[in-house]
């Protein structure tokens, strides 16, 4: 699948896009709006605030000291495939725990989902699985391979996020097009697959 950058070649008058929506999920901060700026083709829209004190209280900041924004609503961003008529909506979810109300809305009409986890919080990304496994929507777990994180295997990522079978575990960079461009083509034909179309 080649990606296209261009919004006037990439443009609905020039090609019948089928849309599919997609979300980004995880822990608090994972990378998730790293990854919607990477890939996207046209500005995403993003709603970022800056971290205060008092909210750095509650949203666990170790591992991450240097964070100082969070997504508070969404993130969203598009990139089109025209050799395969595929136009894919990036829709990217709040982390914290206070803004998971938000995660319904976002889900309605998702074909798939990516779950970004960071190995260095494992932890943070249980929710993010559960909802998934929950709803029966198609994810793929993507693990973002921070600077200095240990490298475990797929098997390793699935056993410890007890993953069910068929869920596809692959490594990122979620600040690299290429690197995400990978894991979005993972998702679609899992998502595919899973629906038998």
């Amino acid at each position: 699948m080649d990606s296209k950058t261009s919004d006037t070649e990439g443009s609905d008058e020039a090609f019948p896009f089928i849309p599919l929506k997609i979300l980004v999920a995880g822990g608090f901060g994972v990378g998730k709006t790293t990854l919607v700026r990477s890939i996207s083709e046209i500005t995403p829209v993003t709603t970022e605030a800056l971290i205060t004190a008092a909210s750095a209280k509650l949203d666990h900041l170790e591992g991450i000291e240097g964070k100082t924004t969070t997504t508070v609503a969404m993130d969203f961003g598009r990139i089109s495939f025209p050799a395969q008529k595929l136009r894919l909506y990036l829709w990217g979810t709040p982390g914290q725990d206070r803004f998971w109300f938000m995660w319904d809305e976002l889900a309605l009409g998702a074909v798939g989902a990516v779950v970004l986890v960071d190995t260095r919080r494992l932890a943070d990304s249980f929710a993010a699985v559960e909802y998934f496994l929950d709803r029966d929507l198609p994810f793929v777990v993507a693990v973002n391979e921070f600077d200095g994180s240990y490298s475990y295997t797929g098997p390793e990522i699935g056993e410890a996020l007890d993953l069910r079978p068929g869920v596809p575990v692959v490594h990122c960079d979620a600040r690299l097009a290429r690197s995400v461009t990978d894991v979005l083509i993972t998702v679609v034909k899992h998502s595919l697959a899973a629906t038998g179309t």
